[in-house]
């Protein structure tokens, strides 16, 4: 029990970080990575050692995160349509750099959320979490060949998507 303890400690701010990544949110971040924890202590016992501690826990993060989604959009087609926005909070702008930094990071967060979870997962887990293709390929359990293509093919999507709000920001 002692070295989960560790390992719930030494891996907290990770889980929070990659959470809010993948939710685009901060509020349930709580529940959302009780529950990855909850599933990392049911599987120590099986887990064989094959792979890094932290890969095992990005593939929960990624499961638990996919459950969810499903989750809400279950309830979603169940309940009457509600405002669904959501996304990060900045902070207040300062000097004009500041606030085109702010803005481009707010349109990348917002482009994030508009694409599938899959290309949200492999995208946050290469770019914002720094992981190599060797790890994402573990983590989610797909060929290397796999991975790379739906890193650039997510990658080109998002690119789209950002091409489109910089036009819209010039015709401003």
């Amino acid at each position: 029990m002692h070295d989960f303890a560790e390992l719930v400690e030494l891996h907290q701010n990770m889980v929070f970080r990659t959470l809010a990544r993948l939710t685009g949110e901060r509020d349930g971040l709580e529940d959302l990575a009780q529950e990855v924890f909850l599933r990392l202590f049911r599987a120590i016992p099986n887990f064989r050692g094959d792979a890094q501690v932290t890969t095992f826990l990005y593939r929960i993060i990624v499961n638990v995160v996919n459950d969810e989604f499903s989750r809400r959009k279950k309830a979603r087609l169940a309940s009457p349509i509600e405002d669904q926005e959501g996304g990060l909070e900045h902070p207040a702008p300062g000097p004009a750099e500041v606030l085109e930094q702010s803005q481009i990071q707010e349109a990348v967060d917002a482009a994030l959320l508009k694409l599938d979870t899959r290309d949200r997962a492999i995208l946050t887990l290469h770019y914002q979490e720094g992981r190599t293709y060797e790890e994402i390929a573990a983590i989610l359990g797909a060929p290397m060949g796999t991975v790379k293509t739906r890193l650039y093919r997510a990658r080109e999507r998002l690119k789209v998507m950002m091409k489109e709000w910089t036009k819209t920001c010039e015709t401003k």
